[in-house]
C-alpha cells in the first residue's frame, strides 16, 4: 500500500462530475489497484475513489496546472471514468507491504452460538441431550434437535438477535417435524442473545419457549454468578 499525504485537488469525470478544491488530504493506493482520497474527517468513507480494475499514470503537469508538481490520472479499464489528482506539495510518501490479509473473523455469530449450545445443551434444562445439529427438513435445517429430560423432542432455533422472522422460521420447522410420527410431538425453543418484544410475544402465543443466552458465559469468559447486577 502506498500512502501519500499531499496538498492536492481532485477532478472526477464519469457518470457524474465532481471537484475537490485544493487542500491537504491522504491518498491511498492499494495493491488491488484502487485509489482512495481521504480527508481528516468523514469516518471511513473516502471523499472520492476509483475502484479496480484501473490504471494509474503519474506525469509532470503542463504550464497551465497552476503550480502543481505532479499529476496522477487514474483511469477505469471497464468504463470511461477518470480521476485526476493534481499535487501541489507532498508532505509524506511511503509504501508498505501489508501481506495477505486473513479477513474479518466475526465473533458471536449464529454459527458460534449454535456450536456452543450444542456442546452445552443443558443450558436449556437439566437432563437435555442433543440428537443432531442442523437436523434436515424439506425447507432447511433446524439448528438443534434435542430431547428434554422427559425424552420429548425439542427443535431449537438460534439467532444472534431474535426477531419475528426467526419465530416464523421455527414455526414452519415445527409444522413439518410434527408430521413425523417418530418425533411428534415436537415443541420449540427460540434462543438468542437478544429477543425483540414483538418476537417474544409471537413466540409465546404459538407455544414456543424463548431463551436469552449469554455468549460470554457460554465461552467461559464470564461467570454470571459473580455479578452484582
Amino acid at each position: 500500500m502506498r500512502l501519500v499525504i499531499a496538498r492536492c485537488e481532485v477532478e472526477y469525470a464519469g457518470r457524474l462530475s465532481a471537484h475537490l478544491p485544493e487542500a491537504v488530504r491522504l491518498i491511498m493506493v492499494k495493491a488491488d489497484g484502487s485509489v482512495l482520497v481521504h480527508s481528516d474527517g468523514g469516518s471511513y468513507k473516502p471523499l472520492n475513489w476509483m475502484s479496480p480494475p484501473c490504471s494509474l499514470a503519474e506525469s509532470q503537469p503542463d504550464g497551465d496546472a497552476g503550480g502543481a508538481v505532479a499529476e496522477w490520472t487514474v483511469t477505469s479499464t471497464k468504463t470511461d471514468d477518470r480521476l485526476v489528482v493534481r499535487i501541489f506539495e507532498v508532505l509524506h510518501d511511503t509504501e508498505h507491504d501489508l501481506g495477505v490479509d486473513p479477513g474479518l473473523v466475526k465473533d458471536g455469530v449464529e454459527a458460534h452460538l449454535q456450536e456452543l449450545l450444542a456442546d452445552q445443551v443443558e443450558t436449556f434444562g437439566a437432563g437435555w441431550r442433543l440428537i443432531r445439529r442442523e437436523y434436515p427438513t424439506p425447507i432447511g435445517p433446524v439448528d438443534l434437535l434435542c430431547r428434554d429430560h422427559d425424552g420429548a423432542a425439542v427443535a431449537v432455533e438460534i439467532k444472534r438477535r431474535g426477531e419475528i422472522d426467526g419465530v416464523e422460521q421455527l414455526t414452519r420447522y415445527l409444522e413439518l417435524l410434527n408430521r413425523d410420527p417418530h418425533l411428534s410431538p415436537v415443541r420449540g425453543v427460540f434462543a438468542a442473545q437478544e429477543i425483540k418484544p414483538q418476537a417474544r410475544t409471537l413466540a409465546v402465543d404459538r407455544g414456543i419457549i424463548c431463551v436469552t443466552v449469554d455468549y460470554d458465559a457460554l465461552r467461559g469468559v464470564d461467570d454470571p454468578t459473580t455479578r452484582l447486577f
